[in-house]
């Protein structure tokens, strides 16, 4: 079982599906291609958190047949677009305003996250050494050495496992604003 992170994949989203230049051409491309993403990554056994803003400006049937035809043992940190049309989906349990979690590396090491919708500059445990994974900001935010984005506009349009995040997080040109002040990396 491998454990995958996405959000903001606004399911149904006319409007976001026009700020994202085309791509996909229309809300039904849009929503068949990040599916059809979303599968080539994770399996049916696979955990998959969503970090908010599943769908936005659908309807329950449209979430729900979306949600019956994704992959994965699915958890959902709650985004501001997600109403009770995404809220009652049967997730694996139910839906959170944050998560911190721990998840084993491919090297057998626990690895501690602080998952949220919303990105902080700070987040508990933060100088325990949890990372920080968040949505909301559509990769408008650079990666730090402890935070990035693991939305759909800033990974491709697929979920990410936990090793593309840390050679994110390391390849990240910034430290979080507290460590930076302090002169650390």
């Amino acid at each position: 079982m491998a454990t995958f992170f996405t959000a903001d994949t606004h399911f149904g989203d006319a409007a976001l599906v026009q700020r994202r230049r085309g791509l996909f051409g229309s809300v039904e491309g849009h929503d068949e291609a990040l599916i059809a993403r979303w599968n080539a990554v994770v399996k049916p056994e696979d955990e998959i958190w969503h970090l908010g803003d599943f769908a936005a400006d659908a309807s329950r049937s449209h979430c729900a047949a979306v949600f019956a035809r994704l992959n994965g043992m699915k958890r959902l940190v709650r985004g501001n677009h997600d109403t009770n049309r995404v809220l009652e989906l049967p997730w694996y349990e139910p839906p959170m305003e944050s998560a911190r979690i721990t998840v084993t590396d491919a090297e057998g090491q626990p690895r501690r996250l602080f998952l949220s919708h919303y990105p902080h500059r700070s987040w508990p445990g933060f100088w325990r050494e949890t990372r920080h994974l968040y949505g909301h900001t559509h990769a408008c935010l650079a990666d730090t050495s402890r935070s990035c984005d693991v939305g759909a506009d800033a990974c491709d349009y697929r979920p990410i496992n936990l090793a593309d995040v840390i050679a994110r997080q390391t390849a990240a040109e910034h430290a979080p604003e507290e460590m930076a002040a302090r002169g650390l990396r």
